[in-house]
């Protein structure tokens, strides 16, 4: 996902009247839900509970989840346990991003070890070798 895509999700947008007819849950659910920690809905400068889209999502999750049979403390857990998943998630790509970045430089390195053991063969430079290599395709004459 995207900065500005995760950022617009986390955007306070709905007031709590909004939150509840959205996810279809009284009010007083939803501030139970953030007595709980459950939820945290930003503040106005009124100090009044806006909602963003992430957290509407979160509360639909939470609906499903309880709706299932599932405890207060089994969502806690339960949504904890998702959140790590997503964080690692994100940390396994950023490897796999690390991992195409090391593979490119060991190409080069290998690249370069080839050119100088050319050069050093055929007894000359780096830059005689390039143009050699660049001006018959690639290949060596016999």
């Amino acid at each position: 996902m995207a900065q500005s895509e995760a950022e617009g999700k986390n955007k306070p947008l709905y007031m709590i009247s909004v939150a509840a007819e959205l996810t279809g849950m009284h009010p007083q659910t939803l501030r139970v839900y953030e007595q709980k920690g459950l939820v945290t809905p930003g503040r106005s400068r009124g100090n009044t509970r806006l909602y963003s889209q992430g957290d509407i999502e979160r509360l639909n999750l939470i609906s499903k989840l309880t709706d299932e049979g599932i405890n207060l403390a089994g969502v806690v857990r339960i949504l904890d346990m998702r959140e790590r998943a997503v964080e690692r998630d994100k940390q396994i790509d950023r490897l796999r991003e690390r991992v195409r970045e090391l593979e490119d430089e060991v190409h080069e390195f290998k690249m370069r070890e080839k050119i100088t053991a050319l050069a050093r063969y055929d007894g000359a430079g780096p830059e005689q070798v390039m143009r050699g290599l660049l001006s018959n395709g690639g290949g060596r004459e016999a």
